[in-house]
Order: C-alpha cells, then sequence, then structure tokens
C-alpha cells in the first residue's frame, strides 16, 4: 500500500482520518463502479456519512453540529476520495457539508433553529447551489434568474444550468438578481441568496428539471433548472437583499481547498491502483514496475501529488488566522496544483494498465474522466492562474 501519510496531523485530524476510513472500507470500488457505470446517486454511502453526523462537520455545537473547521474537513474530503470512490465520490457529499455554511453565517436565527439541527443529524440536506446559468458561467455576475418582490413574497423566474445533486436534496440555496445590473453601482451588488425548498417548488409547478447527460461522474447528476413563477417567502432570503454576492464569497476560499483536497485523493487512489497493477502485471518474465518507464511517471506523480498535498493541508491550518486575500492566494494555488497533479496521477495510472486502462474493471479510466473534471470546476485552472497574477505578482486583471 502506498505511504499516503505524507504530512503531520493534529491529533483531531487523525481521529477524523480514522473515522472516515472506516466508513469509507464498507464502500470498495466495486460499490462505485457499479454507482458509475449505473448512474445512481450512492445513497447508501450518503447515509452512512449523515448517520454519523458528518454532514454538520461545519455546524455549530449549539444546532448540533460537530463544531469542526477547514483543518478537518480537507481531512474528510481526502479520505473519501482516496479510499476509491474518487473526486465523485467526495462530489456526491460535499454540498451537504458546505452548503449549510452561508445559513450559519448570514441566515436568520428561525431559519438556523429550525433546519440545521436536522442537517447536522442528517434527517435533512441542502446538496444543491443554484448559481451558474448558459450566460453565466464563470462570470457569475451577469446572471439573469430574477426574483421580484411582491408583498411578503419573492417570484422568481429564470434558468440554471450545471446544479447538482438536486436529485438528492431537500433545499437549494438560490442566486437571484434582485435589483436589476442597469441599476446598481456595481456589477457585483443586486444579487441575493435564498433558501428554496424543493418540495414546495415541485407542488407549486414553479421549478422544472431536466438532467444533464454527461460522461463523468455518472454518480452524481447535474441538472437544468427553469423556474417560471415561482413564489418564495420573504423569510427565505439568506443575509441581506442585494449582497448576496459578498456574502457567496465568504468562505468560497476555504471550500476551494476542500476540493483541491478531493483532487489530491483522487490522485492517491490513482497512484495506488498504478502501483498495485505494477506490482502484478509480468511481460517478457518481470513485473512491469521493474521497468523504469513504469517507475517514473508513477513516481513524479506521486511527489507532484504530496507536493500539492502539503500545500492543501498548510493552507487548511492557516484558514482561520490569515486574511482572505491570504486565504485566496493559497486556495487558488492549491487548487490549481492538485487538479494538475491529479491528472497527472491518473494519466500515469492509465499508462501503466497499458490496454486495460480503458477497461472499467480496472477503475483508472474512471479516475482519468474525473482528473480531466478537476481542472474545470469549480474553477478553471486558468482562472486560478488569473487570481494568481494578479494578487500576487502584480500583473493587471486580465478579465
Amino acid at each position: 500500500m502506498v505511504d499516503r501519510d505524507t504530512v503531520q496531523l493534529t491529533d483531531q485530524q487523525r481521529l477524523v482520518r480514522d473515522s472516515i476510513r472506516d466508513i469509507c472500507s464498507d464502500f470498495d470500488q466495486s460499490y462505485w463502479r457499479e454507482k458509475d457505470v449505473q448512474g445512481e446517486y450512492p445513497h447508501e454511502f450518503a447515509d452512512a456519512l449523515a448517520s454519523g453526523g458528518w454532514f454538520g462537520a461545519l455546524l455549530p455545537e449549539e444546532y448540533d453540529g460537530a463544531g469542526m473547521g477547514t483543518e478537518e474537513v480537507v481531512v474528510i474530503m481526502e479520505e473519501i476520495a482516496a479510499s476509491g470512490g474518487g473526486f465523485s465520490a467526495a462530489q456526491a457529499v460535499h454540498g451537504a457539508i458546505y452548503n449549510s455554511v452561508p445559513l450559519v453565517k448570514y441566515g436568520s436565527e428561525e431559519m438556523k433553529e429550525r433546519l440545521l439541527p436536522k442537517v447536522a443529524r442528517g434527517e435533512e440536506s441542502i446538496q444543491a447551489f443554484g448559481l451558474t446559468e448558459p450566460n453565466a458561467g464563470s462570470d457569475s455576475t451577469s446572471i439573469e434568474t430574477r426574483a421580484e418582490r411582491e408583498g411578503n413574497e419573492y417570484v422568481v423566474n429564470g434558468q440554471k444550468i450545471w446544479i447538482s445533486r438536486v436529485d438528492a436534496s431537500d433545499y437549494i440555496v438560490l442566486m437571484a438578481r434582485t435589483t436589476p445590473r442597469s441599476e446598481v453601482e456595481k456589477r457585483t451588488r443586486g444579487l441575493t441568496m435564498f433558501l428554496v425548498d424543493l418540495e414546495d417548488a415541485y407542488a407549486q409547478d414553479g421549478l422544472e428539471i431536466e438532467q444533464i447527460d454527461k460522461t463523468v461522474s455518472g454518480a452524481v447528476h447535474s441538472y437544468e433548472l427553469f423556474f417560471e413563477d415561482l413564489h418564495v417567502p420573504a423569510s427565505a432570503v439568506i443575509g441581506d437583499v442585494d449582497r448576496g454576492f459578498y456574502q457567496m464569497l465568504d468562505g468560497l476560499n476555504e471550500e476551494r481547498l476542500a476540493i483541491a483536497a478531493e483532487c489530491i485523493g483522487l490522485g492517491e487512489a490513482a497512484i495506488e491502483a498504478g502501483v498495485d497493477y505494477a506490482n502484478e502485471r509480468e511481460v517478457f518474465g518481470r513485473v512491469i514496475g521493474s521497468n523504469q518507464a513504469i517507475q517514473h511517471p508513477l513516481a513524479e506523480a506521486h511527489a507532484r501529488v504530496q507536493a500539492a498535498k502539503g500545500m492543501v493541508y498548510n493552507a487548511a491550518s492557516e484558514a482561520g488566522k490569515a486574511t482572505q486575500k491570504d486565504v485566496g492566494v493559497q486556495a487558488n494555488m492549491s487548487k490549481f496544483l492538485a487538479a494538475d497533479a491529479a491528472f497527472r496521477a491518473a494519466d500515469a495510472a492509465v499508462q501503466t494498465h497499458g490496454g486495460f486502462g480503458v477497461a472499467r474493471e480496472y477503475d483508472v479510466e474512471r479516475y482519468f474522466r474525473e482528473a480531466r473534471l478537476t481542472r474545470l470546476v469549480p474553477i478553471t485552472q486558468q482562472l486560478a492562474l488569473n487570481y494568481v497574477g494578479e494578487n500576487v505578482l502584480d500583473l493587471p486583471r486580465s478579465y
């Protein structure tokens, strides 16, 4: 087994690691392979995490949460991905952990008392986050979905795309424009965050969803959402009207570190698969792992993954102490390096398997598909570099 424990963990992180490893041990590669092939959400795995209280990892203890922070969450997400589930497994439950954070910071006390304990106990979930639109991808300030005030309600009309886990969620955190862009001084103003009850939205016939046919993360479905005259109460507003963009950004860097940890876990899973095969497969009378053409790509991939891991864990330990700009720099560099390392690891694992590298039964083709995805989401590698160029190298803004 490849040694993955290359960073020094706190006692709390070790407890988290061992607990998550124990849960993941009940869900092997064949489980995740089947979920990917059948395109089925991993309800059994999600239920196991929920029943253990892990969906409340970031929730305060006063709401029955675990009161943990980014230091612990990077461990959770890395372990889930490294267990063989890959990026899809981590993404399947990512939203359940992070989408409640805006409620903690900005939700009304009534909203928090009513919902957060249920989330912490795994009784209800906020898996979906509705931001991206067909005409507003990376430029999220250009969203066109409108929420217009009518008495004690808002009426929502618009469209979202690439929204994940809608089928596994009770609520969606929805971003909508409450003041037209032409009427605000800055494009970042006029956006508001809402908590929408999905069951109520369907009952109103105010929401229709269509699953997007895609070739990666088959177990985690993505949808196009269509809102038509959906009525949501004014009490569904999270935080301040017209300031939702700033509230969305608060905590985004810490979440990006969690995604970087998912990339690390994916890279580790790919390297493990490559090493196992290299030690078993014999050609010309010896195992292929004795050939430097096989050894070097795997060794280089391992070095890159573990180097990126060091940055991710160091940034996570500093997240609660540094300024948001400093955390942003570390988070964007971590995401860039981790995604790049995961892709190289998956590519090396596929090459090690030769023709079997594209056979589903060996899993590495799944890892390769997922690793390619990590270079696109939640931001592209280019946008991460844009951030570093502007905020670290003091270069002119390029977008």
